[in-house]
């Protein structure tokens, strides 16, 4: 963190549900506000001297959780050099090395839920307490846990001479919005995997919980499927070099959960499916130029039973895959031209008593794929157009708004809430688009909540999430045009919206987060002119 510097003045800010900080006199030292902004957070320009020889992290006597825990364990051994940066012998003290006066980090988990995987109704909340000699981490569940110590290790900063402080500091925080995602593209572009899981390490340091894997599409279907591996072998760019393999997909899910975030995993159909009819022959509908075949296909065929048979198949696997309970089905951007096309799907359409609105064929399809998902005990999420075509599926379904003008999202939100669903925004994040200039600002003054709507249908809106599509996106520019854009968004999701509502406040904070995201590692692109002490040392 830089060296913040202010002479012969004396500035005092206080506020509940904000950030304090005392300036002095003379020149101090002081930390900026974690990032997101926590809730409630007071600090004060009493600092501690922190030693890395005479530090350690333990468990209170009266957690359930104790040595042994998986998700605090290996995040003690995290995080250990990610405070100290520059310390070479970068491991955490044990609990049972004898120290002259060191700093304890003591952590209390109200829950044992060790060797669980975070969910949607998983408390993230946690209380801090930074006093002299120790600094008490209080929180109901691990990933509480987790994201208190992701607090405490933004509230340690250097000076000139390489010495590490923390301020005295109170902290009691939990997220606005239960639901705060990143959405990976790996079918436009394969991600090699060290930059999935360093996009996870990123995540967990801007509190994102949800990894959103759109992994195939029609360029690509890189997943390889045990149950239908031709899928991968014939749909994927490279059969074996290009691909996710069932134990790739493992060491994501573990990576991300250490890290208290879900892996929601999205096959889209019946569009989008291009690469599935290279490895699943009859699956896709067969485009007629007149009475002949053209030779081109469309969308999944919704006349064909086999179409329903492969899926409930596919679906059984990916959900004894993917642990979490939701499952992303798509449903967005069907082009219905190749159905109109086709004799047989007119002729079921006719049979189905649908007349020539083929939006009712893609309901029929759709409502099949959420009943087949709900047979598998999962909940599904869809993107709006399921919701914008009628169609009759479970008040349980989460909508996930991509599209609109300001105007129609905010209609979109009304509409889909007073129909009593739950929903995601996404339309405004889609940063894949780029523009000259600091377009964070534009992602920082979302207001998820300015919709006409009562209290009851605003409490519906369950999140956001941030888009990476891959059409012009690979490892080469994930990070850098990811990272800092998309913690804009984080903190829009995370905290307080009346006390994060200035981008010229939040603009140095900003500043200083990217500069360590860079020392962590992570290629954040410059938000302006400027520098940071430590400067990007290579991958």
């Amino acid at each position: 963190m830089e060296e913040k510097c202010i002479s012969n003045s004396r500035r005092c800010y206080k506020q509940w549900f904000g950030f304090m900080v005392l300036i002095m006199s003379s020149c101090v030292s002081y930390v900026d506000a974690v990032w997101p902004m926590p809730q409630m957070i007071s600090s004060s320009m009493a600092r501690y001297t922190l030693n890395p020889r005479e530090f350690l992290f333990q468990y209170s006597s009266g957690s359930s959780v104790q040595s042994g825990c998986s998700v605090l364990d290996s995040a003690f051994k995290r995080y250990f050099p990610l405070i100290f940066t520059d310390y070479s012998a970068a491991r955490p003290r044990q609990h049972d090395e004898w120290f002259r006066f060191p700093f304890t980090v003591v952590v209390h988990v109200d829950r044992a839920e060790c060797e669980d995987y975070p969910d949607a109704d998983s408390s993230e909340s946690y209380k801090l307490s930074v006093r002299s000699g120790q600094a008490a981490l209080r929180a109901e569940t691990v990933w509480g846990a987790l994201r208190g110590l992701e607090s405490f290790s933004q509230l340690v900063y250097q000076d000139d001479f390489g010495e590490y402080f923390v301020n005295e500091t109170e902290i009691e925080d939990f997220p606005r919005f239960q639901f705060r995602g990143i959405l990976l593209d790996t079918s436009r572009h394969y991600l090699p995997l060290h930059a999935i899981l360093k996009t996870l390490d990123a995540m967990s340091y801007n509190k994102f919980n949800v990894f959103h894997w759109h992994i195939v599409d029609d360029p690509s279907f890189p997943y390889q499927s045990s149950t239908f591996p031709d899928l991968s072998s014939k749909g994927a760019f490279h059969p074996s070099t290009h691909v996710y393999t069932q134990i790739d997909v493992k060491r994501v899910i573990a990576h991300a959960r250490l890290r208290g975030i879900r892996v929601l995993a999205e096959f889209d159909s019946p569009g989008h499916t291009q690469s599935w009819g290279k490895g699943q022959p009859g699956l896709l509908t067969p485009c007629y130029k007149g009475t002949v075949p053209s030779g081109t296909f469309g969308p999944v065929n919704p006349a064909n039973f086999s179409s329903y048979q492969f899926m409930s198949r596919l679906f059984k696997e990916v959900t004894s895959v993917f642990p979490d309970s939701y499952i992303h089905l798509g449903g967005d951007e069907v082009d219905f031209t190749c159905w109109k096309s086709n004799p047989d799907v007119r002729g079921f359409m006719l049979k189905m008593g649908f007349g020539t609105d083929y939006t009712k064929l893609e309901s029929y399809y759709m409502e099949n794929m959420v009943n087949i998902t709900k047979g598998l005990n999962k909940t599904a999420i869809v993107w709006q157009d399921v919701f914008d075509y009628h169609e009759k599926i479970p008040v349980d379904t989460v909508l996930h708004i991509w599209k609109g003008s300001p105007g129609q999202i905010q209609q979109e939100l009304s509409s889909i809430t007073l129909a009593g669903y739950r929903v995601i925004l996404a339309a405004p994040w889609y940063i894949n688009h780029i523009n000259y200039g600091q377009d964070w600002k534009t992602y920082y003054t979302i207001q998820p909540l300015n919709f006409t709507g009562t209290e009851q249908q605003k409490k519906l809106v369950i999140g956001g999430e941030v888009c990476m599509w891959g059409e012009y996106v690979d490892a080469t520019n994930l990070s850098p045009r990811l990272w800092p854009r998309a913690s804009a968004a984080a903190e829009r999701l995370w905290s307080d919206e009346r006390m994060t509502s200035s981008v010229i406040d939040a603009y140095p904070r900003l500043v200083d987060f990217r500069c360590r995201l860079l020392r962590r590692g992570i290629q954040a692109e410059p938000l302006f002119v400027g520098h940071c002490r430590h400067e990007y040392q290579g991958i």
